[in-house]
């Protein structure tokens, strides 16, 4: 096949490939909608509604959303409104933060997540590490690696001090599969020093706690000596999802250097 042709189709391909992930987008945002949508017409066919004012007084109670309503309706705002973290992300791609594929685990192969023409698999569309320096979190939407252990390399967008890391997962309320055992539990956070290529540097051990928010922000433990410029995160365990860990976003806090 000529040389013009090949980089035709190859073009061709990734046009495929990037109009099918704004599909799948789209379809995780409607199912959001969906679940949305189901929880709230849950709750309010489980509302009692008073007719009568000597109801009212008696039924007070009633008037009061119950705890999964309500913890519905705060996730639902804290989506519209942002997240208030109210920190400089530094490991943001849109920033000009990067993923080192060098040194970032191999992404979780899914047999299912391939398009096929006539039988013959022709294209894959897992998502990519640097899904994860991305602020859209949406089901599904996330880099996965094989088993419970796995790593990433990140290049900040400037060199800075770290000083916290964030961590964000989907709630249960609206994964498709009805858990978040794929999230990840016990990581690291290390520094590297000599232009992501040096000695790593220990900056901290936490456990996301996926019963908690789904925005979670750890202060690190160790204070690094110089500015870095590369971040390694450490996944040591999920909450027990057998074959991959999902990770949605995460974020790099701290103090800018003044030499970049």
């Amino acid at each position: 096949m000529p040389k013009e042709q090949l980089e035709l189709l190859k073009k061709e391909s990734q046009t495929l490939e990037n109009n099918f992930r704004e599909i799948l987008i789209l379809i995780e945002q409607i199912d959001i909608l969906k679940a949305l949508l189901r929880d709230m017409k849950d709750g309010v066919h489980n509302h009692s509604w008073p007719v009568h004012r000597e109801a009212v007084q008696d039924q007070v109670t009633t008037a009061v959303p119950d705890e999964e309503m309500s913890n519905l309706v705060h996730y639902v705002l804290k989506k519209f409104r942002g997240d208030q973290i109210q920190m400089a992300d530094y490991a943001l791609k849109s920033a000009g933060a990067s993923v080192i594929e060098a040194g970032t685990s191999e992404s979780y192969k899914n047999n299912k997540a391939k398009l096929y023409w006539h039988g013959i698999g022709f294209l894959n569309y897992e998502m990519p590490p640097d899904m994860i320096l991305q602020p859209d979190v949406h089901p599904g939407k996330c880099w996965a690696f094989p088993g419970s252990q796995g790593h990433i390399l990140i290049k900040l967008a400037r060199k800075i001090i770290p000083t916290a890391v964030t961590m964000e997962h989907i709630s249960e309320k609206v994964s498709p599969s009805g858990n978040t055992s794929s999230a990840p539990k016990e990581f690291s956070v290390y520094g590297i020093k000599k232009k992501c290529e040096g000695e790593e540097m220990f900056l901290g051990q936490f456990i996301f706690n996926k019963t908690e928010t789904t925005i979670q922000t750890f202060e690190l433990q160790n204070e690094a000596s110089e500015s870095l410029l590369c971040v390694k995160l450490q996944i040591f365990s999920n909450w027990g999802h057998p074959k991959y860990t999902c990770l949605y976003r995460f974020r790099v806090h701290g103090i800018p250097s003044d030499h970049t």
